[in-house]
């Protein structure tokens, strides 16, 4: 019998549309003799629908022509089962069921925790992250806190929420000149290069300012390295194995990998796999393999392994590192839990194709999930059977407190 994944995507994020190509393509190379692929589409009003149309790229240019057509659900574990049971209809008729979620999503409200606690509620098995894991990688400020408290490298930064920039924008402004010019201005739970910018110089940093305020209520400004080497190495594995990809080096005319390299522009060497891809994504800006030494190679494999493990990762993770190629420094730069096509690319030069990839990661999630149903969760015993207290008490109690001190 086929093990029934549900991928789910989508939902209320500015990295909407990337979510969706990245799932439908990861659905078309899903081992078909292994597996069911189930679609579970969240749109941006976070409503949840499912049917086997959403399966193709086409559908999803015609919104209305998808609410026509699919079937508003929500996730239940009913009689055992994990099922997606219809929300429109007079009676709540279970539509179709899953064994495994798989999230494929990208950025804040799904990517950062949200999903995967809810999953964890409903006590699905999921492929990736769980949130602890999501939540870490997703928030760049807390994720520099976690590595530094692992003795692992990040550059100089400064962070700061919104509304403290808005009371005194002075103070913190002073603060980031402490950095020294130039840096880099994001906001701190978003992807895909949303929101970013460099700054030159003290007159244009209110206005990187402002428009990261855009996206997030939390800023992040970090010294930018002037000579700089920016590479990515790929992780998949669980808190008991790890493996890493092949290095790949950034190729971008920009100061950083910005959106349109990402996803867009189509400029970069490596190619899409030739299966037949209507929900094609560009994989441009990589050259795989990264031209380095083998020190600096070996010393990058063993900070993603550590980082991998220090910020409780799961799936495939894809780290952004920054080499300073004055001083050969080499700093984490940020993680990315669910990278846009899962960065196949990384493993396919070691012989590792994308269906290959997605059944490790489905085998690893399900063997994660049996071992920790091992361990213990609750207890039988109710200490409520014999508690004694209750409102009534507790405001009798206080009462004689409050006497016993005046």
């Amino acid at each position: 019998m086929k093990i029934k994944v549900g991928v789910i995507f989508g939902g209320e994020s500015v990295e909407h549309e990337v979510s969706i190509i990245t799932a439908v393509q990861a659905m078309e190379f899903l081992d078909k003799d292994k597996y069911e692929p189930v679609p579970i589409y969240i749109a941006k009003d976070r409503t949840w629908y499912t049917g086997p149309m959403l399966k193709e790229m086409d559908v999803f240019r015609d919104m209305n022509l998808l609410k026509r057509y699919a079937k508003k659900v929500v996730l239940i574990k009913k009689e055992g089962k994990f099922c997606l049971q219809r929300i429109d209809g007079f009676f709540k008729k279970v539509v179709d069921t899953i064994d495994i979620a798989f999230p494929i999503v990208h950025g804040k409200g799904v990517e950062d925790g949200s999903l995967s606690g809810l999953l964890e509620q409903i006590g699905i098995p999921i492929v990736g992250p769980k949130t602890m894991g999501a939540a870490l990688g997703q928030d760049k400020v807390i994720q520099k806190q976690v590595l530094m408290a692992n003795q692992l490298p990040v550059v100089d930064y400064v962070w700061f929420y919104d509304y403290e920039y808005e009371r005194n924008p002075e103070d913190i402004e002073k603060e980031i000149e402490k950095l020294q010019f130039p840096v880099i201005v994001k906001p701190a739970r978003l992807g895909s290069s949303i929101g970013i910018e460099v700054v030159k110089t003290k007159e244009t940093l209110k206005k990187a300012i402002e428009e990261a305020i855009k996206y997030d209520t939390k800023i992040l400004v970090e010294k930018v390295i002037t000579h700089l080497l920016e590479v990515d190495c790929a992780v998949l594995g669980n808190y008991e194995r790890v493996e890493t990809s092949l290095i790949g080096e950034m190729l971008t005319d920009h100061e950083f990998l910005t959106f349109e390299d990402k996803y867009i522009n189509g400029g970069g060497k490596k190619k899409m796999p030739s299966k037949k891809m209507s929900s094609s994504i560009s994989t441009s800006g990589f050259e795989i393999p990264a031209t380095m030494g083998n020190s600096m190679k070996e010393e990058i494999y063993d900070l993603s392994k550590k980082a991998f493990r220090a910020l409780n990762l799961s799936g495939v993770t894809r780290f952004d590192f920054l080499v300073d190629q004055d001083t050969k420094k080499v700093y984490i730069n940020e993680p990315n839990t669910i990278p846009g096509c899962l960065a196949f690319f990384f493993f396919t030069p070691l012989g590792k194709e994308y269906t290959s990839l997605l059944d490790e990661m489905i085998t690893s999630a399900i063997k994660e999930y049996k071992q920790e149903r091992t361990k213990i969760t609750s207890f039988e015993s109710n200490i409520l059977s014999t508690y004694k207290g209750g409102a009534k008490s507790a405001k009798m109690k206080m009462g004689h407190v409050k006497k016993k001190n005046e």
